[in-house]
């Protein structure tokens, strides 16, 4: 069952543990995610996840059990391109002038013991159909970072396509883990949706 995260304390502390069992620490090994031997310390915290939660122009999406318990988790979240972006191509064109009206997708975690059940590709799937029909999104895109050959590749054959360009990995800013390589950056990845 899917459903959106509510913005209780019980609800994103439970969010924080999935997102870190699918990417820290020695649990996050049952899975094929795992940063851990890319990054250690955190990978999300509770004000974060609360800020997912609250925004108005994005969804944290659940993916639950029978028996109601969080199994899997991401993050939707609009997204407006510059228009000179907009002009060359890069999506659909909002008609307030604002230019190109996309999605950036996040925080994608499945429980360790659960990844390749399929969980994923439908998280995935319904972020997609929620941007295309809450905000008219021409693209979605995501940052992977550049080590993750596997992940790389589980998107790719989804119909992600690396754009040109990297992004720095934010080596200074403790939020996002500690780096135990010198070498980390991202790749953009982007669809298109519609």
């Amino acid at each position: 069952m899917f459903r959106a995260a509510v913005d209780s304390d019980v609800e994103i502390a439970a969010i924080v543990d999935l997102v870190e069992s699918a990417y820290r620490g020695e649990s996050s090994r049952a899975g094929w995610t795992t940063e851990a031997d890319l990054l250690a310390g955190q990978r999300t915290d509770v004000a974060e996840v609360r800020a997912a939660v609250t925004d108005p122009h994005s969804l944290l999406l659940l993916a639950t059990d029978a028996a109601g318990e969080r199994v899997g988790c991401c993050h939707v979240q609009r997204r407006i391109e510059p228009p000179a972006q907009a002009m060359a191509g890069s999506g659909d064109t909002d008609h307030s002038g604002e230019g190109a009206v996309g999605a950036y997708f996040g925080m994608f975690a499945v429980r360790p013991g659960l990844q390749g059940s399929g969980i994923g590709g439908s998280l995935l799937a319904r972020a997609e159909q929620h941007a295309v029909r809450a905000w008219a999104a021409g693209w979605m895109e995501m940052l992977v970072i550049a080590q993750r050959a596997e992940l790389l590749d589980w998107y790719q054959r989804r119909g992600y396509a690396p754009m040109s360009g990297r992004r720095p990995f934010p080596y200074a800013d403790r939020r996002f883990g500690d780096p135990l390589r010198p070498d980390l950056y991202f790749v953009v990845l982007r669809r298109g949706l519609g």
